[in-house]
């Protein structure tokens, strides 16, 4: 019943938003006979350009930082959007060509009936989150999420890390409520009591831990990753020939700036994690100590099954239906990102 419950809450707020019953003029359209299958231009075309999401200006910085050549388009716009919902809003109203996000943003867009294409994949090994407590809880194992207040984002990582660490403790979704929320109302939700427990991204935990911790809030960790970091780009965009040779042309230098900043963590804690976003030094090397090695695949064949076993993971919930997920990548780009790295930052 909680399921439903939440199901109903849920595509009631999307459809508001973003029209599941049916699609406006450009959004779900029909691929260009042979789009996918088109070779991608060797050159980009003089006077294209691209609107690409840098949360937190990260892409950015990173460019900066790293020192990487000039992109061979205009960048018309960073726009500083992360959370899929917003990422998949932002491409229904042609603001936005291409995003980083994780494996379920793609699928809750195929829902939705948006048709996207991933273009680029990172491996994540190790866990990117972690279970934060309300404060004064006495959770201390994921099998203690049994009849509590979890905050759940379907279409966000941290829903699919959720997901996923109830079906590995043997708890089914009547075992719990699921509160529907975004990403960015976890805090606010843990802090009133709304959810006894979110899961945080390694980056935030931190600073709530040290405000609430005194108070018995505390930090669950599993071993549950989120294994896929990606590039996405609508598939109207990707129909452009202009548009996905510059995508192309971008990937490989997303790629360097994420092995940048892998190889410079002194200089990121301190351009980014000290000075945008206030956190102390102490507490960005706490960060930096759980990143990710960057590791682009030559093969997608594992983020394929991974991704399958996440849609499936999601329709067995009846959160979505059962679809094959080879529909949501488009290989013309699968090699790209790894030919352009070092040998050792390859999966």
């Amino acid at each position: 019943m909680h399921r439903r419950v939440f199901l109903t809450s849920l595509l009631g707020a999307s459809a508001a938003v973003a029209g599941l019953s049916g699609c406006a003029d450009g959004e779900a359209t029909a691929a260009t006979p042979g789009a996918a299958t088109r070779p991608l231009a060797g050159k980009v075309p003089a006077g294209t350009s691209l609107k690409i999401a840098s949360y937190q200006n990260v892409q950015q910085l990173q460019f900066r930082l790293a020192k990487l050549p000039r992109l061979p388009f205009t960048v018309s716009s960073w726009a500083n959007i992360g959370a899929g919902p917003d990422v998949i809003n932002a491409f229904r109203a042609r603001s936005l060509d291409v995003a980083n996000n994780a494996g379920i943003p793609p699928i809750q867009a195929h829902y939705q009936g948006f048709d996207a294409k991933i273009v680029a994949i990172d491996i994540t090994r190790r866990p990117n989150y972690l279970f934060a407590t309300r404060p004064g809880s006495g959770i201390r194992t994921v099998a203690g999420f049994r009849g509590k207040r979890l905050a759940f984002s379907q279409g966000q990582a941290q829903g699919v890390v959720l997901l996923r660490a109830l079906k590995q403790a043997g708890l089914k979704y009547d075992d719990v409520t699921l509160v529907p929320l975004t990403s960015n109302q976890f805090l606010t939700a843990l802090q009133s009591g709304q959810v006894d427990i979110a899961p945080l991204a390694n980056n935030q935990a931190p600073a709530y831990l040290k405000q609430y911790g005194d108070e018995g809030a505390h930090a669950i960790r599993t071993d549950v990753v989120d294994l896929l970091n990606l590039l996405w780009a609508p598939q109207s965009v990707l129909d452009d020939p202009a548009k996905a040779a510059a995508i192309a042309a971008y990937i490989p230098e997303w790629a360097r700036g994420q092995v940048w900043q892998y190889e410079h963590p002194d200089v990121w804690n301190e351009e980014f994690f000290v000075k945008t976003q206030n956190l102390s030094p102490d507490q960005a090397r706490s960060i930096t100590a759980l990143a990710n090695k960057p590791l682009f695949p030559p093969s997608w064949d594992e983020a394929v099954k991974w991704e399958q076993e996440t849609a499936d993971l999601l329709a067995e919930g009846g959160f979505v239906k059962k679809f094959d997920v080879s529909s949501l990548f488009d290989h013309r780009f699968e090699s790209i990102a790894a030919k352009a790295v070092p040998e050792e930052y390859r999966r």
